[in-house]
């Protein structure tokens, strides 16, 4: 059995066993049994609930942000861009991402003073004066 398949089937347990109400317990408060018709559609929502989580964690989403305009550049360009100007948020999620792969995290910093960081071929320079969600235009050096 794989680890994937044993966490997410853990998951998936007990976020329906969290929708299960033990019959004495609902007695017991004097709860009138509910439709059951509600609590099929309560499980279906929590089934897909985690359908959507797992298919979150399978995306690329904390760099989608950043991987448009830089796939935009490369076919304008017919190469990647040396850098893209970021912010914090967007910074952060992109080390993230490394971490999460388990890729190599190649930190840098600009003339400037700016925290960089390697994705693929693509320098992302951090701006800390710019909205945090800021993804600025590729270009060369």
């Amino acid at each position: 059995m794989q680890r994937r398949t044993l966490i997410n089937g853990t998951a998936l347990g007990g976020a329906l066993l969290a929708l299960a109400v033990p019959e004495h317990a609902a007695a017991a408060a004097g709860e009138a049994a509910a439709d059951p018709l509600e609590r099929l559609e309560d499980v279906a929502r929590a089934v897909r609930a985690v359908r959507d989580e797992m298919t979150h964690q399978a995306s690329f989403w904390e760099i989608v942000g950043v991987r448009d305009p830089i796939r935009t550049f490369l076919r304008a360009n017919g190469k990647f861009p040396d850098y893209v100007e970021v912010g914090t948020d967007v910074w952060q999620q992109a080390y993230d991402w490394h971490v999460r792969f388990q890729q190599p995290i190649t930190l840098g910093r600009t003339a400037e003073g700016r925290y960089t960081i390697l994705l693929l071929a693509t320098s992302l320079v951090m701006r800390t004066d710019q909205a945090s969600s800021y993804v600025g235009l590729p270009y060369d050096k």
